[in-house]
């Protein structure tokens, strides 16, 4: 069933556009809320007799979309969360949780606007803000342990002035080398 989209909907499309869904989404979900029509061949002329005349205010929310963007360019998170001795997360870091971390930076964001897949582990994931159909920007988010130091950096100086302590793997491969040279010298007496 191909409707006309009346607002934007994340994951299905934007206003104004023509879409594909299954008949009874359309149906019983979309059309009865307003948020799309049927595309009619009437339809089709009303949507494009509304685009020309609406061109240029489609231009400005393009223009102030980008506007939006370019404060996010560059924009890094580092959001930290309670982690089980596993690496587990106790809960998940989601959009909600990246636009609450962009407004601790100063940038208000809608976290409905904000596609994001749960973070349920440490690592590296990318969270995706839809300004404007055309206008998609992608904010790398890093999942770290809430007790985890806080500069990596210290850390490296740290262990540059420190001798390293030896692990246990190193210190059984010292031993064990010690008594094969003791056992070589042994059998040369």
């Amino acid at each position: 069933m191909e409707i006309i989209l009346k607002e934007d909907i994340i994951g299905l499309g934007y206003k104004n556009d023509i879409v594909n869904v299954k008949s009874g989404y359309g149906r019983n979900y979309l059309i009865p809320s307003g948020k799309a029509v049927i595309a009619s061949p009437s339809a089709r002329k009303v949507l494009a007799e509304n685009l020309k005349q609406q061109a240029h205010k489609l231009a400005a929310l393009k223009a102030a979309a980008e506007e939006k963007a370019a404060k996010l360019e560059g924009v890094a998170l580092t959001i930290a969360a309670k982690v089980s001795a596993t690496g587990q997360l106790y809960g998940s870091v989601n959009a909600a949780s990246v636009a609450e971390e962009l407004a601790k930076q100063g940038i208000e964001v809608d976290r409905k606007i904000i596609t994001m897949t749960d973070a349920k582990t440490l690592g590296d994931y990318e969270a995706t803000v839809h300004y404007h159909k055309e206008v998609e920007v992608k904010v790398p988010v890093k999942v770290v342990a809430e007790d985890a130091p806080a500069a990596p950096a210290e850390e490296e100086s740290a262990s540059e002035e420190a001798p390293a302590k030896p692990t246990i793997e190193e210190e059984i491969a010292d031993e064990l080398e010690e008594a094969q040279e003791a056992a070589e010298e042994a059998t040369e007496a």
